[in-house]
């Protein structure tokens, strides 16, 4: 048995003086240097008891040195578990003693809160900081440079990724050798990379998209990456004419569109913008195209899944839509009760299928059965329909869902509505109880910078273009839609936003 993951992403480039990293500081990082720290923590690994198979819980800051550290556990065999740096000890609890973690590692200056956690998941616990100091790279810098990579199977876990856990208990995604491997392969080829590219990196390493998207795709094609701590606009800004390519965030290319700085000029060498992790607005696909010359291209994807779906490298890119399934990827749209196909053009629940598909929840065999069908296909929760061009358009959660006088209303549709309207900047639609239709709808929008939103307008406009059932019956206006790291409106906050609001008129 081999290790396929590493063999493909990592090993073809050992002993190889070419950049993987440039850094902001202007130094880089080579091939070789980065598998050298690699081989380094691995044998840390080994020395610390953490065995293939074994959960290695990292909440560490984005750095060169944390990097390896994803590289040294797929080389040792270990599932690596990456933790959103935003979390606190409380959150933490849960997510390093459901997996069994053998080993957490966190940056320096939380060691003292965060062993607590570590001792009641009867874990080791060590530190890694961003300029790479920290008790276990002092572990590592002991060990010998070389190592031999432990012998994995492409069914064997690589990774364990937990759910937002926006609602209920977040759920801890079983992704394997061959789902990452097999996602990369694709979007490669989907997205044409090469060992020209070099990608600006300015995404968390926490979450799939900066991980096992960015990272991955590049080193399979043996480009380099810009690697930034985050995403700030004026180092973005100054590293562009260096990059070919750049992955983001919705958040991102609406900040650079805000600056002006960004030109024309300034991207008319790039290769390709792409954006994924929350949808985009069709006003910044459009206000991108007319600013740069470039369309940006929107895909799909999940933690359970990687990327499923995207719009094409060659051909028309449709705003509002997410593409085509990426090759090797099945996709079907089907009914939320029955689980039957649907017509093109309906809206149903979308199903996946694919070598990218995970393996299943951790320890929630149930849940899993409830989500993974037997046939493969995994039912995603996300609302679709695949238009007249077979473009997939997302429209919202199942949960996310408004059931109004028994009339199914999807919250999409109005969103879209309300964020073309005079003073708009976007807007958030969700549901709220009402006594006699089960819920009405709620619109909450955010205006424009330095603009006033006449709500009288945009209920007459409503009343004009909306069936009654869809109308907002209750508006409010807001200075910031609640967001998570990665951009996605966070409607569950919303909605106890709007239960306080409506207790405490009841109180009144």
């Amino acid at each position: 048995m081999s290790n396929p993951l590493y063999e493909v992403l990592f090993a073809p480039h050992e002993g190889r003086d070419t950049v993987l990293l440039h850094l902001p500081d202007g130094e880089v990082k080579t091939h070789a240097e980065f598998l050298r720290d690699v081989n380094r923590m691995a044998n840390a690994l080994t020395e610390l008891d953490v065995k293939p198979s074994d959960r290695v819980a990292v909440h560490v800051h984005k750095s060169p040195m944390a990097l390896a550290l994803y590289a040294a556990c797929v080389k040792a065999g270990a599932v690596f578990l990456p933790l959103n740096t935003a979390y606190t000890p409380t959150e933490l609890n849960y997510f390093v003693g459901d997996s069994g973690a053998s080993l957490f590692v966190c940056d320096p200056n939380e060691m003292e809160e965060l062993e607590p956690v570590a001792s009641a998941a009867g874990c080791k616990l060590h530190s890694l900081a961003s300029d790479g100091s920290g008790s276990f790279t002092d572990i590592a810098k002991k060990q010998d440079a070389v190592f031999e990579a432990a012998s994995r199977g492409e069914d064997d876990l690589a990774a364990l990724l937990y759910t937002s856990g926006t609602t209920g208990r977040s759920k801890g995604a079983m992704l394997t050798q061959k789902n990452l491997l097999s996602n990369a392969e694709a979007l490669v080829e989907a997205w044409q990379f090469t060992k020209d590219d070099v990608l600006l990196h300015a995404l968390p390493i926490f979450h799939s998209h900066g991980l096992f998207v960015a990272t991955n795709v590049t080193l399979l094609a043996g480009g380099s990456m810009i690697f930034l701590p985050k995403f700030d606009v004026d180092t973005v800004v100054d590293a562009l004419p260096m990059a070919t390519s750049m992955m983001g965030v919705p958040t991102f290319y609406t900040r650079l569109l805000d600056d002006e700085r960004f030109s024309r000029e300034l991207v008319e060498h790039m290769r390709l913008f792409i954006s994924g992790s929350a949808p985009l607005l069709a006003e910044t696909h459009e206000r991108f195209t007319v600013r740069t010359g470039h369309r940006i291209l929107e895909r799909y994807g999940m933690t359970e899944t990687s990327m499923n779906t995207s719009n094409p490298y060659n051909g028309q890119r449709r705003a509002g839509t997410v593409g085509f399934p990426l090759p090797g990827i099945e996709v079907k749209i089907c009914d939320p009760e029955t689980g039957s196909d649907l017509p093109q053009g309906e809206i149903g629940v979308l199903w996946v299928r694919g070598p990218n598909v995970f393996k299943g929840y951790w320890l929630m065999p149930e849940k899993t059965k409830e989500e993974l069908r037997e046939d493969g296909f995994f039912i995603t929760g996300d609302l679709a329909l695949i238009d007249d061009g077979g473009y997939v358009q997302i429209v919202g959660r199942g949960k996310d869902l408004i059931i109004s006088g028994g009339y199914n209303i999807y919250p999409k549709e109005i969103e879209v509505f309300l964020d073309g309207q005079p003073g708009v900047l976007e807007s958030a639609v969700i549901g709220a109880p009402h006594p006699d239709f089960g819920e009405s709808v709620v619109a909450i929008l955010v205006p424009e910078k330095g603009e006033t939103i006449d709500i009288a307008r945009i209920e007459d406009a409503v009343k004009l273009n909306l069936a009654g059932f869809k109308r907002p019956r209750r508006y409010e206006i807001i200075k910031n839609l609640p967001r998570n790291t990665m951009g996605k409106v966070q409607k569950n906050q919303l909605r106890d936003k709007v239960a306080r609001s409506f207790q405490a008129a009841a109180d009144t």
